[in-house]
């Protein structure tokens, strides 16, 4: 079968490899959609980071490893005392690798596993082939109105989902939200807010286009931090008299760390959903001063992807808008990961399409 592998630094590739076996208490699943996430990035451009260079813990693998985490598909195998499934079933898997024994898996907080990884990234297979094997416990069913594309979406979608979770949202009546960055990731916490009913979100990005996507996706008002006061203007937006409640820093730089310490207001909390690449001068004085909070979240859990499917399945998620180009698996690198780089500023989500 076909399988995208990744063998280091900007050397991902296409190769025919042995299509896995399905063991008892798995799944296989056919690819139908494959997103290309920031991470598939930064481990082509400078990797290897996640993908494993000495034996995974869990998975015992080494590079070469198939990549694709983000991924839809229909059942296409059922292993031994699986039930509940069907061969031909919309699903998606939650990629998430645990080992379920450390004080973090017992803890119930597996997505921060000591041992933990994804497939798609640490081995075990990934979305970027023709068959995928997983645990059951691992896939979740898609409703017959959310179609496979939109099904490739509930893996960022969920983390967004899960830093709102982790926020006081539900606790802040007439929340005011900042949100910093408008990737992907940012896109989808607008959307998980709007969902959520926030009653004003903000959003800082200096790319145009994605300014044009936080205003789609319902961002109350989007500020350019190139030409305006994000401080000053979310405070004024908020009334005048404090900051946001909640700040979210999607964007992972450090002028996105001091905005969300000056932003937010005072006992207010910032959510840091950003994967870090370098480490950043820091003033803890800057939250002392507000007695302000910094939450940070990983990933996301089970009930995040629960709880994502069934918003997508009601409306109340709408995110189709994030799709932005298809592709075949054989382009990935030109059409796919080489675009993502050089054109990031007008798109959102490019999926690969193993269906075509």
């Amino acid at each position: 079968m076909r399988a995208a592998r990744y063998y280091g630094k900007e050397d991902i590739r296409i190769e025919d490899v042995p299509e896995p076996e399905c063991g008892e208490g798995q799944i296989k699943i056919s690819p139908s959609y494959v997103g290309i996430c920031g991470t598939d990035l930064h481990e082509y451009l400078g990797g290897p980071t996640f993908c494993p260079v000495s034996p995974h813990p869990l998975t015992h693998e080494t590079i070469p490893v198939t990549l694709g985490h983000e991924f839809s598909g229909v059942v296409s195998g059922l292993g031994a005392n699986v039930s509940g499934f069907n061969i031909g079933q919309k699903v998606v898997a939650q990629p998430t690798i645990y080992c379920g024994a450390c004080g973090a898996c017992k803890n119930g907080v597996e997505n921060a596993c000591y041992k933990g990884g994804f497939v798609g990234l640490s081995g075990g297979g990934g979305g970027l082939s023709d068959a995928v094997v997983v645990p059951a416990s691992s896939v979740l069913a898609l409703p017959d109105n959310v179609p496979l594309d939109i099904g490739a979406l509930v893996e960022p979608l969920a983390v967004a989902w899960h830093a709102v979770s982790a926020s006081p949202l539900a606790s802040t009546p007439n929340a005011n939200v900042l949100v910093l960055g408008g990737g992907p990731i940012g896109l989808a916490v607008v959307q998980a807010l709007v969902a959520r009913k926030a009653a004003k979100i903000i959003m800082s990005e200096v790319a145009p286009a994605r300014q044009a996507f936080a205003r789609e996706f319902g961002a109350h008002h989007v500020l350019d931090p190139r030409t305006d006061d994000t401080v000053a203007m979310s405070k004024e937006l908020c009334g005048g008299e404090d900051g946001p409640d909640i700040v979210f820093d999607c964007a992972g730089v450090p002028a996105s760390l001091v905005t969300a310490c000056q932003a937010v207001k005072a006992r207010g909390t910032v959510v840091n959903v950003a994967i870090w690449e370098k480490e950043v001068p820091f003033q803890p004085n800057m939250f002392v001063f507000r007695e302000a909070k910094y939450c940070a979240v990983l990933g996301y859990q089970r009930v995040d992807f629960e709880a994502v499917i069934q918003a997508l399945g009601s409306g109340a998620l709408k995110p189709a808008s994030m799709i932005t180009r298809k592709i075949k698996l054989e382009d990935l690198v030109e059409g796919g990961i080489k675009t993502l780089v050089s054109q990031k500023d007008k798109h959102v989500k490019i999926l690969v399409d193993l269906t075509s």
